[in-house]
């Protein structure tokens, strides 16, 4: 894991902690960026070339960490504009990174408009703390667990109205996504927008669809090039100068496309110091798990979809060396991309499964390519390994990756140093049906047939219900727009109280698209999992909704259809994150293009008209390959199908229901009174048997409980010296309370 910590104390707060310094209080394996009143540190592995400090003199300094596309002159000269208070430039460059400009006794740190770089900060010594991890925050106070955040996380994960600022750490705040922590002389606070003011009600400026679309593109395009411009590395875990991939007889191990493996290294041994040692029948991609190491270079996941595949094709067309997979690097025997493709072996609909990988290889058909098929059995099920959750890094909030952890980490152990993922794609340029509200406030209804008819082919409506579907559509988008946000925070906390929670999976049953949409069409909703919690819980969520609702009720309204968009792409950044911290092999870099600020704000000037038509992603990325050279995609490149996840979650449950009913014998969440033993357990009973119940929300609930088994078992704290607290965060447990069983 890798963050940055400092802080901007004041004189006063200094006098209380005699002796508070970067020398008497500093971060495990903290690399000091600059010192002083405040100091700030890069903590973890990071890379040479991914930590750059700009100097300017008079105590004016920039830090960009990360992966920046930025020159060394632009880097100053964003550093001159942050110090007119320009913060924007310093979100402009390609790339994802934080940037940390202090002016001073003036600290400005920045965010992204994702949410993938969050910023935390707490009050601390008379000032404020600041990191890109929350959890070094709450070592750093001692803080305990935010029992109320949790409850929130779980009743309304996509409502920013219940969750706030706050963290599941209390005293540690977030600085929301697009906005910059400013901290003046140590005692003053300010968390402002760097974004230009954009119209709410009204219409925007109308912004012609093929300037749009090349803006995506050419964003695209700058994001994957500035991963290629990177400097390789080699995982610490890789292969010594002696070893040779194979069976150990002579014989080379071939990949997915036939080509031979060759010798590469960097004259190490791997960390642990454990060597298989020549295994009959073992290839290059066993041997590189059994070592726990990845490949050299830069890859890419090619599952078959449009995001990653977009990736992939872009990555090998462009100039530059993509990665080496054979051949010590810098050679010409390795120049290729290494694209990796997870087979689940375990998927009962054989065609869906055939169809992917098919597609998978004729992306892969390119001799800048090197393909390897990744199969995973029952060992890569959801819900397997759960126990393995315990020896990895502690994620600052718990997240579905958590479930589906032995499958991403069986996909990236064939990967590469540095891989290209597809995350956030569909946030990013798809439409979310709450902008069909948007469009009725532009008083363009007849933007409106066309995903209003694509809902009632996919629900499958006979020809006389036909005609119903788009009513439908239209009176929520309706009600939608002549609702207000105050108005639709408060239906949502009733919703709570009396526990009105619909909960429709969308890949079980037919028609499930056409009802998820239309409860999709609100300001804020209830989660799935919050079906699972207790009144008390609810209840108590729902206060924290009045709240938000009441002081919002004097600002003026917004586009619900904007809002719900950026909630969403908010909580798939976090969810990335989490994948992140915890996924990862050790020296191992995930890139996610789709999240850097460039793509976003290019993909936030499509027109709305344009992302509401069906298969719109797939038809803007088709264009963004065709202005790079890709012209030609095979058959059925682009279709969506949750079919084959579906079937493995079910076959999850069922298979590991044993751990599953374990995990809550002796639960945290119980005992902390947000969930009701009894009725998860029998909802899990009822799903190993072969219920055909909604699976939304049991994901979250397993990821939290486990998350905070996790915590609590932790040890150590991420700070020492001589005033470094004695306890770690969350040190006396997690408060009980009555259990609340509603009726």
């Amino acid at each position: 894991m890798r963050w940055l910590v400092g802080w901007s104390s004041t004189a006063a707060g200094r006098a209380r902690m005699p002796g508070l310094s970067p020398s008497t209080l500093h971060p495990v394996g903290g690399q000091e960026l600059w010192g002083g009143d405040d100091p700030l540190w890069a903590v973890g592995d990071w890379r040479p070339d991914e930590v750059r400090v700009v100097d300017a003199g008079s105590g004016t300094r920039l830090a960009v960490v990360g992966c920046c596309g930025a020159r060394d002159a632009e880097l100053r000269a964003g550093l001159l504009a942050a110090r007119g208070g320009a913060l924007r430039q310093l979100t402009a460059w390609p790339g994802s990174y934080t940037a940390v400009v202090r002016i001073g006794r003036r600290v400005a740190v920045t965010t992204d408009l994702a949410g993938a770089r969050p910023v935390f900060h707490t009050p601390f010594a008379g000032g404020t703390a600041y990191a890109t991890a929350a959890l070094t925050l709450a070592d750093l106070v001692e803080a305990q667990l935010d029992v109320d955040h949790l409850a929130a996380l779980l009743a309304a994960p996509d409502a920013p109205e219940a969750l706030g600022d706050s963290t599941p750490y209390t005293g540690v705040h977030r600085v929301p996504p697009g906005h910059a922590l400013i901290l003046r002389e140590g005692g003053s606070r300010e968390v402002t927008g760097y974004e230009p003011a954009v119209p709410t009600v009204v219409a925007a400026l109308p912004v012609d669809a093929d300037e749009a679309v090349g803006g995506v593109r050419d964003a695209l395009v700058e994001a994957v090039r500035v991963r290629l411009a990177a400097p390789r590395h080699v995982p610490a875990t890789a292969f010594d100068a002696h070893d040779t991939f194979g069976d150990g007889d002579g014989a080379r191990g071939t990949s997915d496309d036939g080509a031979q493996a060759g010798p590469y290294g960097n004259g190490r041994r791997p960390h642990d110091g454990r060597d298989p040692g020549p295994v009959p029948g073992m290839g290059p991609g066993e041997r590189r798990t059994r070592r726990g190491g990845t490949a050299p270079g830069l890859g890419a996941d090619l599952s078959g979809g449009a995001a990653s595949a977009t990736l992939a094709l872009l990555a090998a067309g462009l100039p530059g060396i993509p990665g080496t997979v054979a051949g010590a690097p810098g050679t010409a025997a390795g120049q290729r991309l290494l694209a990796v493709t997870f087979n689940d072996l375990t998927a009962t609909d054989e065609a869906t499964r055939t169809g992917e990988l098919e597609r998978a290889r004729a992306v892969a058909d390119d001799p800048r390519l090197h393909h390897v098929v990744v199969p995973g059995a029952e060992e890569a099920l959801p819900y397997a390994g759960l126990h393995d959750v315990f020896g990895l890094p502690l994620p600052d909030e718990p997240g579905p990756s958590l479930v589906d952890l032995a499958r991403h980490r069986l996909r990236l152990a064939s990967a590469s140093a540095d891989q290209l993922t597809g995350y956030g794609a569909r946030q990013v340029l798809d439409a979310h049906p709450a902008r069909l509200a948007d469009l009725l406030l532009d008083r363009r209804r007849r933007h409106l047939l066309r995903p209003a008819a694509a809902l009632a082919v996919a629900e499958g409506a006979p020809r006389g219900r036909s005609v119903l579907v788009p009513l439908a559509v239209y009176r929520a988008a309706r009600r939608l727009a002549r609702t207000s946000q105050r108005d639709g925070v408060l239906t949502a906390a009733r919703r709570l109280r009396e526990r009105d929670i619909a909960v429709y999976d969308t890949n079980g049953e037919p028609g499930g698209a056409l009802h998820a949409s239309l409860a999709a069409l609100a300001w804020c909703r209830p989660g799935p999992a919050a079906r699972w919690m207790t009144g008390e819980a609810l209840a108590e969520v729902s206060v924290r909704l009045e709240a938000a609702a009441l002081r919002a009720s004097g600002a003026p309204g917004g586009r619900p259809g904007v809002a719900r968009a950026r909630d969403a792409l908010a909580r798939q950044a976090t969810d990335y994150r989490v994948l992140e911290q915890i996924a990862a092999a050790t020296g191992q870099r995930l890139h996610a293009p789709f999240l850097d600020n460039q793509v976003v704000r290019a993909a936030r000037a499509l027109p709305e008209a344009l992302r509401v038509r069906p298969g719109a992603r797939a038809a803007v990325l088709r264009t963004v390959l065709a202005g790079a050279g890709v012209a030609e995609l095979p058959p059925g490149w682009g279709a969506t199908s949750h079919t084959a996840q579906t079937h493995a979650v079910r076959r999850g449950l069922r298979t590991h229901a044993d751990d599953l009913l374990a995990l809550f014998d002796d639960s945290y969440l119980v005992r902390a009174g947000l969930v009701d033993a009894r009725v998860v357990r029998g909802a899990l009973h009822s799903a190993v048997q072969g219920d055909e119940l909604p699976l939304d929300g049991i994901a979250e609930l397993v990821s939290a409980e486990l998350w905070l088994k996790r915590l609590m078992e932790r040890r150590g704290t991420t700070w020492t010296g001589s005033v470094a607290p004695r306890r770690r965060a969350v040190s006396r447990g997690v408060p009980s309370r009555p259990l609340a069983v509603s009726p």
